[in-house]
């Protein structure tokens, strides 16, 4: 029997869905595709027969078209945004096809932070700077506490997935010193990115004044400093 394929799309470029990826979306015969955050241009390109948008699909209504696919030896792909192992939801849906007897396989993707650091040109981890990177979501409809104010105590880079629509209640209670370089990037490698620059007292007011209300993704720590302080060269080169 054939397995399922989970693919990471990318950030939003989609030249930058990896060449595994690639090569089994141009095999697809069903394609499940976590809608506006997939870039359109990977969906098009696919020639799967059957393509359906995920966005306010349930549990109950997606895993069913997989299990027949697989039934009828089709090649059926599993589409998320970014990297399928932060923020995707996999498990909840592998946990149901193994319960069918089906099998499936994770073909990882680049993350929309990793694409948000290419684009900034910034180093996550700087020797001097921060040696850790956290990463972590304020509390919402499916967190009822978060620990966004502990984790900022370290001091360390902070990436914040789906806060977007919570900039000013996030960056009032980070512990960081006001003064903290912060940064909004929407929208990381697509064609329409945006970059906002700021401290963390002023960075949710600009994200505002740019109109951003979504698809951001917030950014903390002096990493993300035009002249980050108190840089020490790495050894890798010495």
């Amino acid at each position: 029997m054939n397995k399922i394929w989970f693919i990471g799309a990318g950030p939003g470029d989609p030249d930058l869905i990896t060449v595994k990826g690639r090569r089994l979306l141009d095999s697809a015969d069903i394609l499940i595709y976590a809608g506006s955050l997939v870039n359109p241009d990977l969906v098009a390109s696919s020639p799967a027969g059957e393509k359906y948008d995920s966005n306010g699909m349930s549990l109950e209504e997606m895993v069913p078209i997989m299990v027949r696919g697989i039934r009828e030896g089709k090649t059926v792909i599993r589409l998320h945004s970014g990297d399928p192992a932060l923020y995707g939801a996999i498990v909840e849906q592998i946990d149901l096809l193994k319960q069918e007897g089906i099998s499936v396989e994770v073909v990882p993707g680049v993350s929309s932070l990793f694409g948000a650091a290419a684009a900034l040109q910034a180093q996550l981890t700087l020797r001097g700077v921060s040696e850790s990177v956290i990463i972590t979501r304020p509390a919402g409809k499916t967190l009822e506490k978060d620990k966004i104010f502990e984790l900022s105590q370290t001091g360390e880079t902070m990436a914040v997935f789906l806060g977007t629509d919570k900039l000013e209640e996030i960056t009032s209670r980070l512990a960081c010193h006001p003064e903290t370089t912060a940064v909004v990037i929407y929208h990381a490698t697509w064609p329409d990115q945006k970059i906002i620059r700021g401290t963390v007292q002023d960075i949710a007011r600009k994200a505002a004044d740019a109109g951003i209300t979504k698809s951001a993704l917030l950014l903390i720590g002096e990493v993300f400093a035009e002249d980050p302080q108190g840089h020490i060269r790495s050894f890798l080169y010495s």
